[in-house]
Formats: C-alpha cells, sequence, structure tokens
C-alpha cells in the first residue's frame, strides 16, 4: 500500500538530500517555488511497483531516497534488470505517454513528484530545468554505454566491485562525502538481484563478494551494510582509474 507518512523527507527545497543533484539543482529562488505549487511526495515500499511498462503516467519526478530497478519484460515472459534508478535520479519521460519500464521499488523508496503537464510547461519557460534535464540525460547516456562495458567485457570480479562503487559513489555525492574517507553504505540489492543485474549466477555473486571481504576490499556487517575502506583500491579492482573511468 502507499505510504503517507513523509515526516522523515524535508519539504523544504533548500533543505532537500538530493538538492545539489536533482532536475532543480540549478533553478533560483522563484522557481523553486513555482515547482513547489506542482510538488508532491509519494513512498513505496520495497518490492511495491511504481509504474508498470506500457502505464500512463500523469507524473515526473526524482528518487528522494532508496533505489528501484528498471526491469524489461519480453512477450514469452521473460524479464531483465535494464537499469537502477538511485536517489536523484530522474523518473520518467516529459513528451512521453507512457512508461518504457516496469518501475519497481527494492528498498522503501520516497520519491519527490511533479504534475505532468505543468512540468512540461515550466520545462518551455524554465531554461534552468531544461539544460539540468538534458545534462541528465546525457549522463544517464554515458552511464549506459559504460554498462555495457561492465557486462560485455569485464570478469566476475569486476562486475561485482564496479556495482559497488557505482553505488558508494552515489551514497558518497548526496552525503558530500570525500572519497577519500571510510564509505559506508546499505546495498540496495539483494544477491539474488545483484545476479540477475549483472548476469551472473547467484553462487559466483556470494562467491566474489567473499573473496573482496576477505581481502579487505570491503567489511560487511550483516547482509547489507558495506564499508570500503579505500575507495581507490575497489575501483582497482573494477578496472576503473581514480576518475571512475576504465584503466587503459
Amino acid at each position: 500500500m502507499l505510504q503517507e507518512d513523509f515526516s522523515f523527507v524535508s519539504h523544504d527545497c533548500g533543505d532537500c538530500p538530493i538538492r545539489h543533484r536533482a532536475v532543480c539543482a540549478r533553478c533560483e529562488t522563484d522557481e523553486l517555488e513555482r515547482l513547489e505549487e506542482i510538488k508532491y511526495y509519494r513512498s513505496f515500499e520495497a518490492g511495491q511497483t511504481v509504474v508498470w511498462s506500457g502505464d500512463r503516467m500523469d507524473f515526473v519526478g526524482s528518487v528522494v531516497s532508496g533505489i528501484a530497478t528498471l526491469t524489461q519484460t519480453m512477450e514469452d515472459g521473460r524479464t531483465q534488470m535494464v537499469g537502477l534508478l538511485l536517489p536523484s535520479d530522474f523518473v520518467g519521460r516529459p513528451g512521453r505517454e507512457g512508461a518504457a519500464y516496469d518501475v519497481v521499488a527494492t528498498s522503501d523508496l520516497v520519491m519527490c513528484c511533479f504534475r505532468k503537464k505543468p512540468f512540461e510547461q515550466m520545462m518551455e519557460t524554465t531554461p534552468h530545468i531544461a539544460q539540468r534535464l538534458l545534462q541528465m540525460t546525457l549522463d544517464e547516456l554515458d552511464a549506459a554505454r559504460e554498462w555495457m562495458l561492465v557486462l560485455g567485457r569485464k570478469t566476475a570480479r569486476e562486475k561485482i566491485a564496479s556495482l559497488l562503487a557505482i553505488i558508494g559513489r552515489r551514497d558518497a555525492s548526496i552525503k558530500s562525502l570525500s572519497m577519500q574517507e571510510r564509505i559506508v553504505f546499505d546495498l540496495p540489492l539483494t544477491r539474488e538481484a545483484m545476479a540477475d543485474y549483472l548476469g551472473l549466477t547467484l553462487e559466483t555473486v556470494s562467491r566474489q563478494i567473499s573473496a573482496l571481504k576477505r581481502e579487505g576490499l570491503i567489511e560487511l556487517q550483516g547482509k547489507r551494510r558495506v564499508t570500503v575502506p579505500d575507495f581507490s583500491r575497489l575501483l582497482e579492482e573494477a578496472g576503473d582509474d581514480s576518475d571512475g573511468g576504465l584503466l587503459v
């Protein structure tokens, strides 16, 4: 069921934890006030579907907290996870009537939503929103191309390290932490979901996570809490340099 308790979410855009990364990042005070008029929050429980592929979407918005998956289903019922929505990621496409993918909350999820038609009208009159959305779309395209490399060329160990690095880097960015610090985050995916997303078996995922833990690249508290003592070492295991690019 849709939850209506948003007491832990700031309704003030200035205090929003994703403010510096979201679609409204470049907005001036008057523009934020206009967004406030069309804004509302929605909360979803882990496992709940946000929208089904093909359904009409009357909203767009940003993930404030939690993580969701993008999944595509083939005609014969086979499904494939094709992406993750992390905090500050944008959901929905202005100008498009329906959803292209199933969007499912993998953890408790809070979204800052905007009524679609008024948002589309704001895009025409507010360059800051249109420019930021274009930048985010291009970043998403770059990420998709990099993920093709992860899935197509990297080893199982590099795939696991890459996924941990992506989630850890985003979490640190939201919290404004330096990548030189110990990075601590909650892994939002089960090992089964990681296996599905990475094209690996569950046994391989478990074995590689255990190896990373044994060698001190990560520390685990329970099944989900991950600590990365030295982020540069994790990037090396992922085949990336300190900026997150591919090592050559």
